[in-house]
């Protein structure tokens, strides 16, 4: 169970760090790649995207170093929390295509979550 818990921390965390930096740093490319950039301010995208990143280092590095390994069960909490409102977001907006995404990202968090409680 261990090893399937660090292949999804490590998908997940991959898949946070690009989605992050992409908001966080590369908001151009992020306002190009997604519609729902275009409609938001920048600050709310560029603090989503820190989030996500912290979030991604969060269910990574805790457990790995092993400093305060209880921070990886709730980064992965938080980043659960940020998905959701997420989906919650595209389903107002009618993106039905978007949310398959948050869908699997949330399954992924959700996963860690609980098995490292």
């Amino acid at each position: 169970m261990n090893i399937a818990l660090w292949i999804v921390q490590g998908l997940a965390g991959i898949g946070f760090v690009y989605s992050g930096w992409l908001k966080a740093f590369q908001y151009e490319q992020a306002r190009a790649s997604w519609g729902w950039v275009k409609d938001v301010s920048k600050t709310l995208v560029v603090f989503i995207g820190l989030a996500e990143l912290l979030g991604a280092l969060g269910i990574i590095l805790p457990l790995a170093l092993n400093t305060t390994p209880i921070l990886t069960p709730i980064a992965a909490v938080g980043l659960a929390v940020t998905v959701l409102f997420g989906a919650l977001f595209h389903i107002t907006r009618k993106e039905y295509r978007e949310i398959g995404v948050n869908i699997v990202f949330f399954a992924l968090v959700v996963f860690v979550a609980i098995g490292r409680f």
